[in-house]
């Protein structure tokens, strides 16, 4: 059975930050991140090519960026939650909505 791509990129995100906070180890939060995240990429080009992977992936890596400013205005998961909803919703728009 297949895992949509924009559940495993939302759980990357909210998956790497729980990791991290829980176990006071970044770099293991990271592991969890990157792993979701190639998991996602490899989902996103056989759905949609090369360039539709190139692009969510790059939205990943942004949402995690984003998030950590975005923590300091509203609190940390309520950031987390936010761009990971935000990164499953264009994952699914993009990947899946047209199917």
């Amino acid at each position: 059975m297949r895992i949509p791509a924009s559940l495993v990129s939302a759980t990357g995100l909210v998956g790497g930050y729980a990791v991290a906070r829980w176990t006071g180890k970044r770099p293991l939060g990271g592991v969890v991140l990157a792993t979701a995240g190639a998991t996602a990429a490899r989902e996103w080009n056989a759905r949609g090519g090369a360039a539709t992977a190139a692009a969510l992936t790059g939205l990943y890596v942004a949402a995690f960026g984003g998030s950590h400013p975005l923590a300091k205005k509203v609190g940390a998961w309520p950031s987390v939650l936010g761009v990971a909803g935000a990164m499953a919703l264009t994952s699914w728009a993009v990947t899946e909505r047209k199917r």
